[in-house]
């Protein structure tokens, strides 16, 4: 039951691609602290890493059975770039903070390095939004500005829709998620266009599933987001990393 009670615990507090391990017991950073330490954007170089660790990284987001043949992306100066084209249409990479939330405190946290894979429909649908943040954070714009593209890329018919089936694996024991509790957690994220949680059970007591946004963290300011598609990132913790190892124990 206490095993359980804590496996809860950490996919209630996932917010958007990234996760953010809070299991009970464990102090958190409280937000204001990350808010005035992560206020604006770090020198990129502290962003960048090593293409092959990156690479390697980047393959660990899920079992090598699925990893091997993926497409591999890695930060560069202005954006994400291909390093390794795959064949089973996923695509695996390490994403910082500014993919998740765009109102998340530790959105310009340099330390955050998120392995994730994306399944094909992920691949078509979400990932082209992470690209375009990505470029336009970069490039010097606001999470206002980026929201306001995204909106008028939907309305276009310039960015897809969210496909059904879209999801993604996060189970490297090499991420670091978030300045709070043990940084890091294993878990799968299921990308719905759904505008009430409540209908997957996510957030209850005892429920296994968490959820979040896409958008914004804020429920007051995901008023931003009207003109954007509902989609809610549902999370669901596993009990093993990657390389098949248990994870259990790291949960404490």
């Amino acid at each position: 039951m206490q095993r359980l009670a804590r496996r809860a615990t950490f996919s209630a507090t996932i917010s958007g691609a990234l996760a953010l391990l809070a299991v009970t017991g464990i102090r958190l950073l409280p937000a204001e602290e990350a808010t005035t330490r992560y206020a604006r954007m770090a020198p990129i170089d502290q962003y960048l890493m090593d293409r092959k660790a990156e690479i390697a990284l980047a393959r660990s987001a899920a079992p090598d059975a699925i990893s091997r043949e993926a497409t591999v992306l890695v930060l560069r100066r202005h954006g994400y770039e291909t390093a390794v084209r795959g064949r089973n249409g996923f695509v695996c990479m390490v994403e910082r903070g500014w993919v998740g939330a765009l109102d998340w405190s530790e959105m310009w946290n340099p330390k955050i390095r998120g392995a994730d894979c994306l399944n094909p429909p992920a691949a078509r649908s979400i990932l082209p939004l992470a690209m375009l943040r990505t470029r336009m954070l970069l490039a010097g714009d606001t999470s206002t500005e980026v929201i306001e593209r995204m909106r008028e890329g939907f309305s276009r018919a310039e960015l897809p829709p969210l496909e059904a089936g879209a999801m993604s694996y996060m189970m490297s024991r090499g991420s670091y998620l978030t300045d709070a509790g043990n940084h890091n957690g294993p878990h799968l994220m299921f990308f719905a266009p759904v505008a009430d949680p409540a209908v997957w059970g996510a957030g209850l007591p005892g429920s296994p599933v968490g959820y979040a946004s896409y958008w914004l963290r804020n429920t007051t300011a995901n008023q931003q987001a009207n003109g954007l598609p509902p989609v809610t990132v549902f999370t669901v913790s596993v009990r093993q990393w990657s390389d098949g190892t248990a994870a259990l124990s790291h949960m404490h």
